[in-house]
């Protein structure tokens, strides 16, 4: 018989990819990462950095109680779409090819 190691701590019961606070969401490195085609690892750097951008919107109308969240990197968009307690909803990515993502594109209702 083989010893296991002994686990302290059981693993963290699995979390939303994007969680809010009264003011902040927190999205996943690891989900934007994917949406852009970028490493988890590489996210905070390229925020950090500037090459990352984000804007947030909120629902009106049919939309009330929800959030828009986009992300641009290079020539993608990546939106996330959310209710008030940070369950996604929608996403989508798109990449824009050799065309650099028009500057309208980075502002709420581009």
């Amino acid at each position: 018989m083989m010893d296991r190691p002994h686990q302290a701590n059981p693993p963290a019961p699995s979390r939303s990819m994007v969680q809010r606070s009264d003011t902040t969401f927190y999205v996943d490195a690891e989900l934007i990462g994917e949406l852009l085609n970028v490493s988890a690892a590489a996210v905070p750097v390229l925020m950090h950095e500037g090459a990352i951008t984000s804007v947030c919107e909120r629902g009106i109308d049919d939309h009330d109680g929800e959030f828009r969240l986009t992300f641009f990197h290079r020539s993608r968009r990546a939106r996330l779409s959310t209710d008030v307690t940070g369950r996604v909803l929608r996403r989508s990515a798109i990449d824009f090819g050799d065309r650099p993502i028009p500057s309208a594109l980075r502002r709420p209702g581009g």
